[in-house]
């Protein structure tokens, strides 16, 4: 009698074991998703207070002021040179973010350094199939025209892109390119060729959507150019939507599509009203910014409507940062053409005057 009570007693502490590990992974994983819901602050836009979360929530790194709230930190790898001529040389490199080896081209300016270091740009790819893009290929001209113009320029890969490591999780719906970039900013600033405060962003098309969200998140950087860029209060998205016929769509099966359906099943759609979109819109803290931003796109650009542009460019105009939006007549999604040089001379003109040169 007393073994059987010996095992039973074993065994009810085995089982009482094994529910306290069921509780607390339930906790853990925020499967009671109406209390976690429920501590997701309250925000007013444009110009709202943030409310400080004790608990974090499914997907709440997505959110700006999640995302204001980690560090950034990452320095380059060994420089390798891949090309030279008479006005810069460029590198092969790679920087860490969030524990990724991540690759870029580093394009160095030839000459005298300036006594506090080159001003500099982290250049931000738009829309490549992952399985597709080379760190050396694309965007070519873009680089070469702001290098000659005295600008360091790094041109980052983007995790789950090329030989970069990582998961390629898409721009929109996740933080992971905007933690990219930061952390690319971050190894640029501890790059002694660099002045670490005249770093600017440029991002094109997807990634529009990227360094505008970075801007919010870091609203000191000085100057943000974006060119054909989409995505910004999020209901454009919805209103413009993207006909891009390169894109391809994550299979069922991989973690980019499983993470999406778990951010539906935790959130839904995209709703203006949801208190947790309303942290993930970046146009909700354009009161923040204190760098200027400028806007290129062309009229006739068949990917990307100009009308994500122009709505950005009505939303800025409610607040004092410095803001302008230029129209080209052609060019396309690319703005190449007769109207490429004037559209890469603006771009030049505006870093020089918030980033120096």
């Amino acid at each position: 009698m007393g073994k059987i009570a010996i095992k039973f007693k074993k065994t009810g502490l085995v089982i009482l074991f094994f529910i306290g590990i069921l509780i607390t992974t339930l906790s853990i994983y925020g499967i009671g998703a109406n209390k976690l819901t429920s501590e997701i602050p309250k925000i007013k836009k444009l110009g709202f207070v943030v409310s400080p979360t004790t608990t974090p929530f499914l997907f709440s790194e997505m959110t700006i002021p999640a995302m204001r709230s980690r560090g950034y930190d990452s320095k380059l790898n060994e420089l390798s040179k891949y090309s030279e001529n008479s006005s810069y040389t460029s590198y092969l490199t790679s920087y860490g973010s969030d524990g990724f080896k991540i690759n870029g081209l580093l394009t160095i300016p030839k000459g005298n350094k300036p006594a506090n270091g080159y001003p500099a740009v982290v250049f931000v790819h738009g829309y490549i199939a992952p399985t597709i893009y080379k760190t050396t290929e694309r965007y070519g001209d873009y680089v070469n025209y702001l290098a000659r113009n005295g600008f360091v320029v790094f041109k980052i890969d983007l995790r789950g892109h090329g030989d970069s490591e990582g998961d390629a999780s898409g721009a929109y719906y996740s933080a992971d390119y905007v933690v990219d970039t930061l952390n690319a900013y971050s190894a640029l600033q501890n790059f002694d060729v660099v002045n670490p405060k005249t770093i600017g962003l440029w991002g094109h098309s997807m990634s529009g959507n990227v360094v505008f969200r970075a801007f919010t998140v870091k609203p000191e950087i000085p100057a943000v150019v974006i060119w054909a860029g989409s995505g910004y209060s999020y209901t454009d998205l919805q209103e413009y939507r993207i006909s891009d016929n390169s894109y391809r769509p994550p299979l069922q099966n991989t973690q980019r599509a499983r993470k999406r359906q778990l951010l539906r099943d935790a959130h839904g759609d995209f709703n203006s009203n949801s208190e947790f979109w309303k942290q993930v819109v970046p146009t909700n803290y354009v009161n923040d910014l204190k760098g200027a931003i400028q806007l290129n796109h062309a009229i006739n650009d068949n990917v990307v409507s100009i009308e994500y542009s122009r709505n950005l460019e009505k939303i800025l105009g409610t607040t004092n940062i410095f803001h302008e939006l230029n129209e080209y007549p052609s060019g396309g999604h690319n703005i190449t053409g007769p109207y490429f040089v004037t559209a890469m001379q603006n771009t030049v003109n505006f870093y020089k005057k918030y980033l120096g040169s």
